[in-house]
């Protein structure tokens, strides 16, 4: 199944469901007015909803409307909560060897997490504003989960139960206020502006065959000004899986269903040099951080700018066919 949050007057927009190949939509007023009122009552809506989503496949549907993701919101245009996870830990590792940071041996056996900005997330299509120039405007390329309530101290087989939807998402970046940030040693807040997801959201049956053991077995296709930069394989190099990262979030509180869980950059082990490019045979990279780190290591300093201003960021996942399976976050940066 396929849903999608369409903009209007309310804060939590319009829930829709949408067909498989995302051409057309179904609003569905009469089971629930919002993705997050559909969480609420998920045992309750989710067989209503499975029944539309099926005669939408099937042409029935003589209420359907042309579906366009521009008219889309993120499928939460806010939600309760919002941690972001660092499944791959070869990204960390790399990024803290360009600085010349040990990392420590607990990062491969206990995962790393913060708890971001959930109130105003940006849709899809939405432009990313950039205020100043200076502060290293940079994606990050992942995969998130929506959760369903989650008990404190749940086993992975409850949060693997718990898991209702998946999206994608950009996870945009200040970089170069993160470091200020981390050495008050309070996390993130200023550096992590609002994020954008997916304009749909899918259950895990709509990845059969390529959902595995928690993890998405498909490439992220990030391309930067129309330049495929990343298509990193997300279920390749995750080294804690999202029932993991949930049993991590639920340690010491319970989950509110709604709950937003993402991978972090989903990032490949590969050489550290050109090679490791698109353009040269690898498979690129989920934000520009890691490219600039592997251009450190290899020649002392960077040469890939962060965003600016005119750039365009699209960020997708595609079937073994070639069809999209969420949408495109296409984002372009303006002052």
């Amino acid at each position: 199944m396929k849903l999608a949050t369409l903009k209007n007057a309310q804060r939590d927009g319009k829930l829709v469901v949408v067909n498989r190949d995302l051409t057309r939509y179904v609003a569905v007023p009469e089971i629930a007015h919002s993705l997050q009122e559909a969480l609420d009552n998920w045992d309750k809506v989710e067989s209503p909803l499975l029944d539309i989503y099926q005669e939408l496949n099937a042409g029935k549907r003589s209420d359907a409307h042309d579906f366009d993701s521009q008219r889309c919101h993120s499928p939460l245009p806010r939600s309760f909560h919002w941690a972001d996870g660092s499944a791959y830990v070869h990204h960390v590792e790399l990024v803290r060897k360009a600085r010349g940071a040990e990392m420590p041996p607990s990062f491969w056996t206990d995962p790393l997490m913060y708890q971001g900005g959930s109130d105003t997330f940006l849709a899809p299509m939405d432009d990313i504003v950039l205020r100043d120039t200076t502060w290293g405007l940079d994606f990050e390329g992942e995969v998130a989960v929506i959760t369903d309530d989650v008990p404190q101290g749940c086993s992975q087989e409850q949060a693997a139960q718990a898991i209702k939807l998946l999206m994608l998402v950009n996870d945009v970046s200040l970089r170069e206020l993160i470091p200020g940030e981390l050495a008050k040693g309070f996390g993130f807040y200023q550096s992590k502006p609002s994020s954008s997801f997916s304009p749909v959201a899918v259950t895990p049956d709509e990845l059969e065959g390529v959902w595995a053991d928690g993890r998405v077995m498909l490439p992220l296709v990030s391309t930067l000004n129309d330049v495929v930069f990343g298509r990193p394989e997300a279920g390749k190099d995750m080294t804690f899986n999202f029932p993991q990262l949930i049993c991590h979030a639920a340690k010491t509180r319970a989950l509110s269903a709604g709950t937003i869980i993402g991978s972090g950059t989903v990032s490949n082990v590969q050489p550290e040099d050109d090679s490791s490019l698109v353009a040269n045979g690898g498979v690129g990279y989920s934000c520009i951080a890691e490219r600039r780190m592997i251009e450190i290591l290899q020649w002392g300093h960077p040469q890939t700018h962060f965003l600016q201003p005119g750039d365009n960021i699209r960020l997708e996942m595609l079937d073994s066919k070639g069809l999209s399976i969420f949408g495109a976050i296409n984002q372009r940066v303006v002052e």
